[in-house]
């Protein structure tokens, strides 16, 4: 197998996970606000690390595929 194929797919799980995970939180933002504003203020910005995390593996990933390419 490829150097950095394992990266890139992980990093597109990854990202697949966040946005799903900020669809949910977009979703939830038009339930009932009640108590719950902690964690309506904290899991955007959880999905927004994961997403990164997710394409930073992907960015990483496809320059190590590409520079086995080149060699």
């Amino acid at each position: 197998m490829r150097e950095g194929v394992i990266p890139a797919l992980l990093g597109t799980g990854v990202t697949a996970t966040g946005i799903a995970l900020k669809t949910l939180t977009m979703a939830d933002d038009n339930m009932d606000m009640g108590d719950r504003m902690d964690r309506d203020k904290l899991m955007p910005l959880v999905a927004a690390g994961i997403i990164g995390f997710g394409l930073a593996h992907v960015v990483l990933g496809t320059i190590d595929i590409i520079q086995d390419n080149r060699w």
